[in-house]
């Protein structure tokens, strides 16, 4: 740690600051005595918290808009990169070197002398589609006038990582499993803890300049050997067998219905899980000085902050995690005209009870009626290619604009105001969205639903007889006095 050089009060901008690694990145920052400027694509989906507000400011840049990069100030020292897409759409290649690119002009035009770039761990020559991404991103970046470092990861253990969730959900759920031949292929986690160590002690460190580096734990493992130390955690009893005549396709069918992750991330992950992501060396911990942590030790730290309901991020509040790509503002206002609604109302006798409630909706609260037919629901969804209900939710009882709910995506939430507002992102012939709303000692629940042509009517009155079953229900759960 004696060679690093250390500066204090330094201008940073950070892009990905909703994002699974921004959000736990930025208090660290902050606690390093820096300014940080967080780069957002949709303010109204970032939430920081209000210990924090008073030392960042914000900016409102789309990457893929050249002209809204105008908004980065000109004085900033230096920048992070964490911004990825997975499976947002087929073209998302040109559509992440088109930001690469944009970013790398708009730094140019500042006094930045220095930007890192998270990436993957890009050692083979025959990549999957999103690993060679990652690598023409950093080629892109390469090109700019300040320095750059590359961090390339594999795979990252952390509560409400993808890759910690989705084996969560595989060893959870499946004492047994007959899976594809990947699953032998060689990985190198690294704790998330360390993914945020090695960021801010690289940022401005000259010793990092101009180079990559890759990042890894200390442990060499197969994916069947995590599954399985993972199942030993839990105290689980699992048992796992390979098939070699399982294809990528039917892989991916696999890994989407087993988890709750969206086809499009399943796909990426199986063709990048073909390949082994293990560290060239490990001179990032030489340079640093510091000593990550191994794979059990990652999984305990994971578990520990799960229970304390700690979980500062999730991989399921990016919109990747749906196949969605929206901004809030466009949705935030619910419509009338051309729509559907379901509107009850129903006095309580305990505010704090009854917002308690609304705010821990979801997850493994359930929906607090009806639970069966939400699940049904769910599983149609999930056949139909949407992200059913095994999102669940990040935190216990907190809700932020921009976080996933199940299948619903939280839009506004406002807790001193009483007003909660969500949009559904399961597979529906037109637009739904779910509010709760308080006034005085009366709680309002509508359901909104603006329908796509014929089919989307036909959806509606199929579905309106149930509608007083589970949302009446669900009302009087909400409105009564008992706690949780």
């Amino acid at each position: 740690m004696n060679n690093i050089a250390k500066h204090k009060h330094m201008k940073l901008l950070l892009t990905g600051s909703s994002g699974y690694i921004g959000k736990r990145l930025l208090p660290v920052l902050i606690d390093a005595g820096h300014d940080v400027i967080c780069c957002v694509r949709d303010v109204r989906r970032f939430s920081p918290p209000d210990s924090l507000r008073p030392k960042i400011s914000i900016v409102q840049v789309d990457l893929l808009d050249a002209a809204s990069l105008a908004n980065i100030p000109s004085d900033i020292d230096a920048a992070f990169y964490l911004v990825h897409s997975m499976s947002a759409s087929s073209d998302y290649q040109q559509l992440e070197k088109e930001s690469a690119v944009n970013f790398r002009n708009a730094i140019d035009k500042t006094n930045a002398k220095h930007v890192v770039y998270l990436s993957g761990i890009v050692n083979e020559t025959a990549l999957s589609e999103h690993l060679a991404s990652r690598k023409n991103v950093e080629t892109e970046l390469g090109k700019g006038r300040y320095h750059l470092t590359t961090l390339r990861a594999g795979i990252i253990i952390g509560s409400g990582s993808a890759s910690f969730e989705i084996m969560r959900d595989l060893v959870e759920k499946l004492p047994v499993m007959v899976t594809p031949k990947w699953l032998n292929t060689k990985s190198q986690p690294i704790s998330i803890s360390d993914v945020i160590t090695m960021l801010s002690l690289t940022i401005l460190n000259p010793l990092t300049y101009d180079k990559d580096f890759d990042i890894g734990g200390p442990d060499i493992l197969s994916y069947k050997e995590m599954l399985l130390e993972f199942g030993r955690m839990r105290n689980l009893r699992r048992y796992i067998f390979t098939l070699p005549v399982m294809t990528p396709k039917l892989s991916s069918y696999w890994l989407y219905f087993v988890t709750s992750t969206s086809y499009k991330l399943a796909v990426a992950l199986v063709n990048s899980m073909k390949i082994e992501v293990v560290c060239r060396n490990d001179e990032i911990n030489k340079v640093l000085g510091i000593n990550p942590i191994g794979y059990q030790a990652a999984l305990k730290r994971a578990f520990s902050k799960i229970e304390r309901n700690e979980v500062v991020s999730s991989w399921k509040d990016a919109f990747s995690s749906s196949g969605f790509n929206f901004n809030i503002s466009e949705f935030i206002e619910v419509p009338a005209f051309g729509c559907y609604k379901d509107t009850r109302e129903k006095t309580f006798s305990d505010r704090d009870i009854c917002i308690n409630k609304i705010w821990s909706i979801g997850g493994e609260n359930g929906w607090y009626y009806g639970n069966w037919l939400w699940e049904i629901r769910g599983f149609l969804d999930k056949v139909a290619g949407g992200v059913g209900l095994r999102r669940g939710r990040t935190s216990e009882n907190t809700l932020n604009a921009g976080d996933a709910l199940d299948f619903w995506r939280v839009l506004y939430a406002d807790k001193k105001e009483g007003r909660l507002l969500l949009f559904a992102e399961m597979k529906l012939p037109g637009d739904a969205w779910l509010e709760f709303r308080i006034a005085g000692n009366k709680l309002i629940q509508t359901a909104t639903f603006r329908p796509l042509g014929l089919l989307g009517r036909l959806y509606w009155f199929s579905v309106f007889p149930f509608h007083g079953f589970i949302f009446g229900g669900m009302i009087r759960e909400l409105t009564k006095s008992r706690k949780l």
